[in-house]
């Protein structure tokens, strides 16, 4: 529950708290059913490889710039690759931590990891390892096993799987990947997301709900046994029912989501596109939805304080779209619409 007095200050302000930036359009990675690639992840008209993309200073500022106007707390950088940009992380990084926010780095680790940024503050580093090293070096080549393990020695990484079809067909499977993972030194926990597809896909991704079932019933065994598979029993259970579309779910409508060229907005969540919330299997969401489920001493679930306070937000925004003379449009999800 840490960080939620704040957001909510945010909330009510009009602002969202978390800000997903997706730092560049490059990555040497071909990975089948990456959402940030696919077609209509930014609405249809251009892909990521095609947008427009900042370099060097351009784009240390640009962040910064962004962070500061939408007051956020949390930052994800995403991609692309972020790491084809550790020039500019290295100073960026040190920059975020000065101005208190919470920064989660996610990455391939198809580069190394500089060392000196296990020791920055606030920073949190999550490398996408998506199975045992059969599958996943298919999947995710050149970011083989083999360059990750020593990528990220000295780091204490958060492993971050997203189960598909091919690893759930082999009994046993999530034991060995959880177990293989808390055996390792540079490993401080494990989060597990499902394969989220899109509206009318048909993908070897995709999770039936037979397979999705049986996976939320490995985590919540694995959980007692691994402490670094840290996701709540709550978390897990939101995987059997998440929310049934942007509108209610806490993630979307707390988190701005900014591609390559720092000004195209990513709707209505990080997926882009049209997910399908039905089969959504994204941990923020997740995580972020079991809270929203909790219920207060006397019933009153958190989730509909939030609801509240997005309202309050929303007419704070309109409010100062007037004073400013330019008034404030606002996507679906809440956000501000782009130039808000």
């Amino acid at each position: 529950m840490e960080g939620i007095i704040p957001a909510w200050g945010r909330i009510l302000r009009g602002y969202t708290p978390n800000l997903s930036i997706e730092i560049t359009r490059e990555c040497p990675l071909r990975c089948p059913g990456c959402y940030a690639y696919g077609d209509d992840h930014l609405g249809g008209d251009v892909t990521l490889r095609q947008m427009s993309d900042y370099r060097g200073d351009a784009l240390v500022e640009g962040v910064i710039r962004l962070v500061r106007e939408h007051r956020a707390l949390h930052l994800s950088i995403v991609g692309g690759e972020p790491l084809v940009r550790y020039r500019e992380l290295d100073v960026l990084l040190p920059k975020l931590t000065e101005m208190g926010v919470y920064t989660q780095l996610v990455t391939s680790a198809v580069r190394p990891i500089p060392r000196e940024w296990a020791a920055i503050p606030r920073l949190q580093i999550v490398v996408s390892i998506d199975g045992l090293p059969p599958e996943h070096d298919v999947r995710r080549k050149p970011a083989t096993y083999d360059r990750i393990l020593k990528h990220i020695v000295g780091q204490q990484i958060t492993v971050h799987c997203t189960v598909t079809r091919q690893q759930v067909g082999r009994d046993g499977y999530l034991d060995e990947f959880i177990d293989l993972w808390s055996r390792n030194a540079d490993t401080r926990q494990i989060w597990v997301s499902l394969y989220t597809p899109q509206v009318g896909e048909e993908s070897p991704e995709m999770l039936t709900p037979a397979d999705r079932q049986r996976v939320v019933g490995d985590l919540l065994r694995l959980r007692a046994q691994y402490p670094k598979l840290r996701m709540p029993e709550g978390m897990i259970e939101v995987y059997r029912t998440p929310p049934e579309s942007p509108a209610e779910c806490i993630f979307a409508k707390t988190t701005t989501c900014i591609s390559a060229d720092l000004e195209a907005r990513v709707t209505p969540c990080q997926f882009g596109g049209q997910p399908d919330c039905s089969q959504c299997g994204c941990i923020a969401s997740a995580g972020l939805g079991a809270i929203g489920r909790h219920r207060l001493r006397g019933g009153l679930r958190v989730g509909a304080i939030f609801d509240a306070s997005f309202k309050v937000g929303a007419a704070m925004r309109r409010v100062r779209g007037w004073t400013s003379g330019n008034g404030n449009r606002e996507s679906e999800n809440g956000n501000q619409a782009p130039g808000a």
